[in-house]
């Protein structure tokens, strides 16, 4: 039987790959969009006004929310954080009041996603999923929108949170960003370059939430990384390699950061190097695990 997945957040990098994804599998897919579209499937919500059309989760099987604001492309002042926030807890507490509210609904699986930057700064830690919630806007931000999503629990929901670093596409998210400089010929590690920087092609990204989604076995959180981290300083000159750019060894100085950013330096100053040993014994195979492989399968296209 062909089951039926919503999804929110589908007009993103990730989603809209899933979306095709889940349709080449067979799947019916259901979206969640701000605005109305021609298409049958995509359904209207406002998470700040609490509106949503209840027909999205007729049917559905599972849920796999990916919406929320961009955290790093505007100045985070008071409300922007706030909108961060509401964004990911009001949408989720939407969902979940949507859910209790159709005692006949077919729903067994949430799938979440969240961030790495639940674990905050830390160095050269090895992070797991059982490491402490850091410190910093992001690793609140993560807490609250996790503590959220567990909710589901009360509505015997199986849940499963993916912390997400750096997804590498050509159509968008970090790389487009991270490239940009290099192509210029100014390439060179921000702050000491030593920092941790969790990555994933767009490819295992979209594989691993539809893994999530069929395999009943999977539960709670795991880290959304490739198994082989690489530090800002490296990623940056594995990218100028593969454009044959100059990588420099000049730092651009955190303070310099600072001034550009303000508080959202911390979400490329932070440091994670995080484990996907649990996601791995899941039986997850990733389809690039190295960050060469990954940028000469991305630069090729």
């Amino acid at each position: 039987m062909v089951k039926k997945i919503l999804i929110t957040g589908a007009t993103g990098l990730v989603g809209k790959e899933l979306k095709k994804q889940l349709l080449n599998k067979g799947y019916d897919v259901n979206t969640l969009s701000r605005k109305r579209t021609s298409d049958p499937n995509n359904f209207v919500w406002d998470v700040y006004k609490g509106i949503i059309d209840a027909k999205c989760i007729e049917g559905v099987d599972s849920i796999i929310h990916l919406a929320g604001e961009p955290v790093a492309d505007k100045k985070w002042t008071d409300g922007r954080k706030k909108q961060i926030i509401d964004s990911r807890v009001k949408s989720t507490e939407l969902l979940y009041k949507t859910i209790k509210s159709n005692p006949g609904h077919q729903i067994k699986s949430f799938i979440s996603a969240s961030a790495v930057g639940y674990y905050g700064d830390c160095g050269d830690e090895i992070l797991t999923e059982d490491s402490a919630n850091g410190f910093g806007f992001l690793a609140e931000c993560c807490k609250l929108w996790e503590d959220a999503v567990d909710q589901g629990h009360k509505l015997s929901l199986r849940i499963v949170k993916l912390r997400t670093g750096i997804v590498l596409s050509n159509d968008g998210g970090a790389l487009p960003q991270l490239d940009k400089t290099v192509k210029l010929f100014v390439g060179s590690a921000l702050g000491t370059g030593k920092q941790w920087t969790p990555w994933l092609h767009l490819d295992d990204m979209v594989s691993m939430y539809i893994y999530a989604m069929e395999n009943i076995e999977m539960e709670s959180a795991y880290n959304a990384c490739a198994p082989f981290p690489v530090t800002n300083a490296g990623l940056t000159k594995a990218i100028a390699k593969h454009l044959n750019r100059p990588f420099w060894p000049i730092k651009v100085p955190k303070k310099a950061i600072e001034l550009l950013m303000g508080e959202r330096a911390e979400a490329v100053l932070m440091s994670s190097n995080t484990s996907a040993q649990k996601i791995l014994d899941a039986g997850f195979k990733f389809k690039f695990t190295d960050i060469d492989e990954a940028l000469t399968n991305l630069y090729k296209k």
